[in-house]
């Protein structure tokens, strides 16, 4: 297990019948009927969901658990210490709001992992998104989808599945940060969506409007273009802001509409709760997960929290010119060893996106990788030591046939109030970024599966 569900699972497919071409038929209707697009293309594009077993699951949350308080111990020293901050390499104006109180404790009460299992017993963990975790609003969604498909209903006559559900725990933080924002008051929140309305992501927006809004909160998708902060309220036309989903980059945000946005005044001003807060950039920066492996902060941590980083987080630095520790625990001449080990290094912008910017050592000429490490000494970039990508095979039925390809998978569990996992996303993928936009790009649900 998983493998004899997986195998179960594509026996029945490849069984014969109309049991494919039916469940793709009703995984298409499905999407199109509720809308789950990401951009113009269906965000599941496969007939087989993740599944992960009990044993992984257990490691999954026990490991988020065990790494969770040693990010938030360098981030407490960060939010402090300017001179510590310097390692996460922030931009000006990030520094500037950093001095805006939030009004509630966690920095990004919802955020989200990209993991990986190299192997069934080895989770490494690559990222962390602090700022605007995406997709949980997808993977519930076809979570629901999957159990209406013929194929899925026959698998359960063998197997047990449990969802793993992200939108509560979204849900709950958000609604546990207002109340500390809100004092002594009791008022409902009024709740914004807020990102631009072209977004290929805008479906899942429409995803948790509903959820809000069959859980009794009031609720809006909201454009920044279209908000005033006026009389001390921010304004979407008549509908009065108290609780901000922020799903806009705060990046964007600010190169659009300057420090001075109406959502940056009513922030600062206490007159809006938004989470996660402009604090949650310090996390969010690739940088952060060099702060935690780099020897020069190995006495912030304890045992249990440097053994958990050894083991868990690969080996990553902010690329500059430096000695420092290697891979092996060596002292290397950081340039010059990134240059002569590029097959086994990546290179990542310190914030951004969707794959954006990402150098893969292994795949690229050494001219073209020593052209990205200088462009790294000049931005601020992480280099970070390659991570065994595992495949699984999935099933499509396309032109009247049944394929079963061999794709990349991510495991990206959620966090909830900066404590513990809540939900977990999988994206597949044909290339080796593995992220809806790449190639053979594609979001499942996942599930937990055992026998009958």
């Amino acid at each position: 297990m998983p493998a004899d569900a997986i195998t179960s699972y594509h026996d029945l497919l490849a069984s014969g019948g109309t049991l494919a071409a039916d469940s793709q038929g009703a995984l298409e209707r499905a999407q199109q009927l509720r809308g789950l697009q990401f951009g113009t293309r269906p965000v599941c594009t496969v007939l087989r969901p993740r599944f992960l077993t009990p044993a992984q699951y257990r490691l999954l949350h026990d490991t988020v658990g065990t790494l969770l308080p040693a990010f938030q111990t360098v981030y407490d020293r960060a939010l402090v210490d300017p001179t510590f901050r310097e390692q996460f390499r922030l931009l000006d104006w990030e520094e500037q709001l950093l001095s805006v109180e939030p009004g509630f404790a966690c920095p990004s009460p919802t955020s989200r992992f990209d993991t990986f299992f190299a192997s069934d017993d080895e989770l490494l963990f690559t990222e962390l998104n602090s700022e605007t975790p995406a997709g949980a609003g997808y993977s519930d969604a076809l979570s629901e989808v999957f159990y209406g498909l013929p194929v899925f209903q026959e698998f359960q006559r063998r197997f047990r599945v449990f969802p793993i559900p992200a939108r509560p725990g979204v849900l709950h933080a958000l609604t546990d940060s207002f109340r500390q924002w809100q004092g002594h008051t009791s008022d409902p929140p009024r709740i914004a969506i807020l990102d631009w309305r072209e977004v290929p992501t805008f479906s899942e927006f429409v995803i948790f409007y509903d959820y809000f809004k069959a859980m009794g909160f009031e609720a809006r998708i909201v454009d920044p273009r279209e908000v005033e902060y006026r009389d001390g309220k921010l304004m979407a036309g008549d509908y009065h802001i108290t609780l901000i989903y922020k799903r806009v980059l705060i990046g964007e945000l600010i190169e659009r509409g300057g420090l001075d946005h109406p959502v940056v005044r009513a922030v600062r001003d206490r007159a809006v709760c938004m989470v996660n807060s402009f604090r949650c950039k310090i996390l969010f920066k690739k940088a952060s997960l060099a702060v935690l492996s780099d020897e020069r902060n190995r006495g912030l941590l304890t045992p249990a929290q440097q053994q958990a980083v050894a083991k868990h987080i690969p080996w990553t630095r902010v690329m500059e010119a430096r000695t420092t520790t290697g891979p092996d625990g060596a002292d290397i001449d950081l340039v010059s060893w990134a240059s002569t080990n590029k097959d086994q290094l990546v290179l990542k912008p310190n914030d951004d996106y969707g794959g954006k910017g990402i150098v893969l050592g292994w795949l690229v000429d050494q001219r073209t990788w020593d052209e990205a490490v200088q462009t790294a000494l000049t931005h601020p970039y992480v280099v970070q030591q390659k991570v065994k990508l595992p495949h699984e095979a999935f099933p499509s039925f396309e032109n009247g046939a049944l394929h079963v390809l061999d794709r990349m998978l991510d495991t990206n569990p959620y966090v909830a109030f900066g404590t513990h996992m809540h939900g977990c996303l999988t994206r597949i993928s044909t290339e080796a970024l593995v992220n809806v936009t790449a190639g053979g790009g594609s979001t499942v649900p996942t599930f937990l599966v055992e026998p009958r």
